[in-house]
């Protein structure tokens, strides 16, 4: 086995591989840029070697810096994770050249399958189902505008080299067509190195499944089983789960059987994914179409891990040494079900704009098989799993993939692996940027989800006029008012043993009038009871002042409750929501009626930058007239192109940025007339 083996990547998928590694008793090397420095990976790694500027153009991406490495610390093999160079030929190329060996597919099926204009060509050669569409070379917006025409609305335009959601655009009509097919060019260029696009038939209500392929250098290839990866936004995966609950077990035979033959028709060993895209419309199950296939590790491998029981990072380190695989296709099972979700830094509550910044507090739930859940007040879930690569104190750059974690819960049943994922969520402390965990948490909750009704359409369908929480029922308001009225209590009890706040013989305030959701509920607190407008609350809960996660137990349910000090009460946030609680001393809650409400300034005047990023290009120039909707300024962050558009009809006065400059959030790009 090798005895030294270099991660030429970063983040989660870096700690990921070193785990296993050192499992194994391998020795691990981290390489690593400026940003990551004091990163997670790097002090988990034997040695580290730092590469370059913090732009992954300058330091990940540059081959020859990665072989060099190797060379300086003896590393035989590299495992390039996801993303960077995982999937350029030239880098596995160089690496054999050097006598490096690549943990991962031979250079062929790379080639063949890393353009999807090909692999589409050798797919349907080997009897793979494909999907209606045009696979040549498209020469301007006007050939892609008769192609789509001659397709049929609606059409999905791609990047040739596209993947990870970039690259991507669904048109409805010709307008489509021509506002996207550049944007797409640009997006495969920069991202990618490679303008080529392709058009296909958009499948309606389609559901995006995946295989996960497993194959060594003996001609040994197996299937393990499906995913199901159909929530996505802006066709970027958000949750992942196995088995599917669409997939019958005549289908996974289908459909495993057919990725096997593909896999094989390029000769393909390692770790791969086959994404195939399928028609939720057809009840049969035989309306499946292959999407393209990923020649690496992909992100959601630990929901496959966790229902097989296969670790996919060992088995790629095994067959890339040249070891046969262990099992047959008959060892593969079906044990219970798991559910990823992705923890991004983005703010939901402001259309899922991308949020940069420091993690001034970053504590994830913890496992119940493997620690008490004593710590920081949690308490442990059994069948958690977090893979992440940051830390408390640290920052999450515009430089790099916006995801922070990946929360994978294991349960028997779907929905027991649901319910484990919302009370996960609950005791997932982030604090110092925005992120989606109110978002996922609300998608486990919604009852679509539950049904197993999914599309890729699911996010645009349920939340067309963007995300404001979940929705909370009655039971969980009073719920929540009883835990604020508790801690109210415990506050002022608080305050009048410190000298100078209130007098030691006076007792703290127990009857409080608490306003959350438009609803007041009269909560009073002593010694024995807690009761909500004079209900008893069997509330069992733990809390000193300055807890951030308070865990209560209220008759059966256990509640996750992240809690912040407010000017006139709490912030709370738990299954997905927050809620601005306000409490008074009920003697004083008459108050509160004459309370002045500050209302907010009118900003719809400003085109501003809804998040730190490069200003791509600037559509209008000063005393031009535009109308709702019409697009102003192309926005990149995070490796993604953002349209912004006017709200209202205006003329553009005074403009305040040029193409090509780099904008803080809230900057004021141009004003409306």
């Amino acid at each position: 086995m090798f005895k030294k083996i270099l991660i030429a990547n970063r983040g989660e998928i870096a700690c990921r591989v070193i785990k296993t590694a050192r499992r194994m008793g391998i020795a691990t090397v981290a390489v690593y840029s400026d940003a990551d420095a004091r990163a997670p990976f790097v002090q988990m790694a034997d040695e580290a070697v730092h590469i370059g500027p913090s732009p992954a153009a300058q330091s990940y991406l540059i081959a020859d810096k990665i072989i060099e490495a190797c060379k300086a610390t003896g590393a035989e093999a590299v495992h390039p994770g996801y993303g960077f160079l995982s999937e350029r030929t030239s880098f596995a190329e160089a690496l054999a050249k050097e006598n490096i060996a690549f943990i991962g597919p031979p250079v062929g099926a790379i080639a063949a399958m890393g353009d999807k204009i090909e692999s589409k060509k050798l797919a349907k050669a080997a009897g793979v189902n494909v999907v209606p569409g045009f696979v040549g070379e498209i020469e301007d917006t006007d050939h892609a505008v008769r192609i789509s025409e001659e397709i049929g609305y609606p059409v999905m335009m791609k990047a040739s080299a596209g993947g990870g959601g970039k690259g991507m655009r669904l048109a409805y009509n010709e307008q489509d067509v021509r506002e996207g097919f550049p944007a797409v060019k640009r997006e495969g260029l920069n991202s990618f190195g490679d303008d080529r696009v392709f058009i296909e038939k958009f499948i309606l209500n389609p559901r995006h499944i995946e295989i996960q392929i497993l194959g060594d250098k003996h001609g040994n290839i197996l299937y393990l089983n499906e995913r199901e990866c159909s929530i996505q936004r802006r066709h970027q995966k958000v949750v992942e789960e196995a088995p599917s609950p669409f997939v019958s077990p005549a289908m996974r035979k289908a459909m495993g059987e057919q990725c096997v033959a593909l896999a094989r028709a390029v000769g393909y060993y390692s770790a791969g994914t086959v994404e195939l895209i399928v028609s939720g419309a057809d009840k049969s199950g035989e309306s499946f179409y292959f999407l393209e296939m990923n020649t690496r590790l992909q992100v959601e491998h630990p929901v496959t891990e966790a229902i097989t029981g296969i670790d996919l990072v060992e088995q790629m380190i095994r067959v890339a040494y040249g070891e046969k695989l262990a099992m047959t296709q008959e060892d593969v099972k079906i044990d219970g079900w798991a559910i990823e979700n992705r923890v991004y830094a983005e703010d939901p509550y402001r259309g899922f704009l991308p949020s940069t910044g420091r993690l001034t507090r970053y504590r994830p739930p913890v496992d119940g098989w493997t620690d008490d859940g004593a710590e920081n007040g949690r308490r442990g879930i059994d069948g958690v799993r977090v893979d992440d690569g940051v830390y408390e104190g640290g920052e999450v750059s515009m430089f790099y993939d916006p995801m922070i974690a990946k929360l994978v819960t294991w349960g028997e049943t779907r929905n027991e692996a649901a319910d484990k994922q919302i009370a996960a969520l609950d005791q997932f402390e982030i604090e110092g940027l925005g992120h989606n965990i109110d978002f996922v948490s609300a998608i486990m909750q919604h009852p679509r989800f539950r049904s197993g009704e999914l599309t890729t359409g699911f996010i645009a369908e349920e939340y067309p006029e963007g995300f404001h929480g979940a929705a909370t029922d009655a039971q969980t308001l009073a719920h929540i008012a009883a835990v604020s009225g508790f801690v109210a209590t415990a506050r002022a009890d608080r305050a009048r043993q410190v000298d100078g706040q209130l007098a030691a013989n006076l007792a703290p305030p127990s009857e409080w009038s608490v306003k959350l959701a438009g609803e007041t509920f009269a909560v009073s607190v002593d010694a024995d009871s807690v009761r909500v407008n004079g209900a008893q609350v069997d509330l069992a809960m733990e809390y000193t002042p300055g807890d951030h996660l308070i865990v209560a137990e209220i008759g059966e349910e256990v509640l996750g409750l992240k809690i912040e000090i407010t000017r006139t009460g709490l912030k709370v946030t738990t299954r997905g929501a927050i809620h601005k609680v306000d409490i008074l001393p009920a003697h004083v809650a008459a108050l509160a009626d004459h309370m002045i409400e500050k209302i907010p300034p009118d900003l719809s005047k400003f085109l501003i930058c809804p998040m730190p990023g490069l200003l791509v290009s600037l559509n209008v120039k000063e005393g031009d007239k535009v109308e709702a909707g019409q697009p102003l300024a192309v926005v990149e962050a995070m490796k993604m192109e953002n349209i912004l558009r006017a709200e209202k009809s205006a003329t553009i006065g005074k403009i305040n940025a040029k193409p090509g400059e780099s904008l803080p959030v809230d900057y004021i790009i141009l004003e409306l007339e």
